[in-house]
């Protein structure tokens, strides 16, 4: 099997890709390879083009990142209660992967960061499950065997990492949504391990 998870991700202010990191070291805490890809912006102006490689960050995701995956971690700031014009951008361009079958079967989990507590994490990350759904993937959660998940005074859900990053963007992460992001990507990488060991 690939041994890499992919964690695909779009940010703006950097808060995404913090969180996207603390999930790669989990994945890698593991013992799986963590790849992490962004996605470039979307401009109103189609002829505006992006260069083809970010000038920072992680490189810019291709088809490839999909189709080699064993699992994938999604991740995006909140744009009104739903995952941000980008990333869905990206999503609605893998026609070719959902015909074909590539992610069915393989685990999947998401993670989002948003200003305020209240903000609309719960619905982000049920946004991006949708697409993960339709291309066959198996969503996998934190469960509440995590501490963290019940102590939180910010971020984190059952339904993936989260990070409130304060109005003004200011806010720190917190241990409570660090522990919570790390646990999401050793459970993502563990749930991997063993439906490659079982053979489907």
């Amino acid at each position: 099997m690939s041994r890499d998870i992919l964690v695909l991700y779009y940010s703006r202010s950097g808060h995404t890709a913090r969180l996207a990191r603390l999930v790669a070291r989990g994945v890698e805490e593991a013992g799986l390879q963590a790849r992490l890809r962004q996605v470039p912006p979307v401009a109103p102006v189609t002829e505006t083009a992006q260069p083809p490689e970010p000038e920072e960050g992680a490189p810019y995701a291709s088809r490839q990142d999909l189709l080699e995956c064993a699992g994938l971690a999604l991740g995006s700031p909140t744009r009104f209660g739903n995952m941000a014009a980008p990333l869905k951008y990206f999503l609605d361009n893998t026609g070719a992967e959902w015909a074909s079958g590539a992610l069915a079967g393989k685990p999947a989990a998401v993670f989002t960061s948003t200003s305020t507590m209240h903000g609309g994490q719960e619905s982000t990350l049920l946004s991006m499950a949708l697409p993960l759904l339709h291309h066959g993937m198996l969503l996998v959660g934190v469960p509440y065997t995590e501490p963290a998940l019940t102590a939180t005074q910010s971020g984190g859900t059952p339904y993936g990492a989260s990070h409130v990053s304060g109005a003004q963007g200011d806010n720190a992460i917190s241990e409570h949504e660090r522990e919570l992001a790390r646990a999401l990507g050793r459970r993502l990488a563990d749930v991997a391990r063993r439906l490659a060991d079982s053979g489907t």
